[in-house]
């Protein structure tokens, strides 16, 4: 039993392994795809849960175009990582204060994208357009992608 302990992947290692077979993939895929692109050792019932439960967080769409059901990420990394900070921001009751305190930990380049993209975003919300990338925050707006 200790010997099986110490072979076992680190958490989440195997789900980053199973997102980024996906997101590789110009169409959805099935467990069966998914197991064979890992080149793994894995039962097809254990890629199954992982991809089934991807989907319950809303981390992957689902259809059946056959027998089996088919997987695709909803978002690529970056909106995953995206949709995660902003899942914190808004569980704290003091939202300015935890971003006045994340832009202080960033470094000058990091803040230089930041203002450009928040200056790119104020000059399309101007012009009507809506900024895909960069919103404004509420405390009303949803989450749009569940934690993976």
């Amino acid at each position: 039993m200790r010997g099986r302990q110490e072979a076992r992947r680190p958490h989440g290692e195997l789900v980053a392994d199973v997102l980024a077979v996906l997101w590789a993939s110009a169409e959805p895929m099935t467990a069966q795809e998914v197991k064979g692109a890992l080149r793994q050792d894995l039962a097809r019932t254990t890629v199954a849960t992982i991809l089934a439960r991807l989907h319950e967080k809303g981390t992957l769409d689902r259809t059946r175009p056959g027998r089996s059901f088919a997987y695709a990420p909803v978002a690529d990394a970056a909106g995953l990582a995206a949709g995660r900070m902003r899942r914190e921001l808004e569980k704290e009751p003091q939202r300015d204060l935890v971003l006045k305190r994340f832009v202080s930990s960033l470094s000058a380049e990091d803040e230089d994208v930041l203002r450009s993209l928040l200056l790119a975003a104020e000059g399309e919300q101007r012009s009507g357009a809506q900024a895909p990338a960069i919103e404004p925050l509420s405390a009303e707006d949803p989450v749009r992608a569940e934690e993976v």
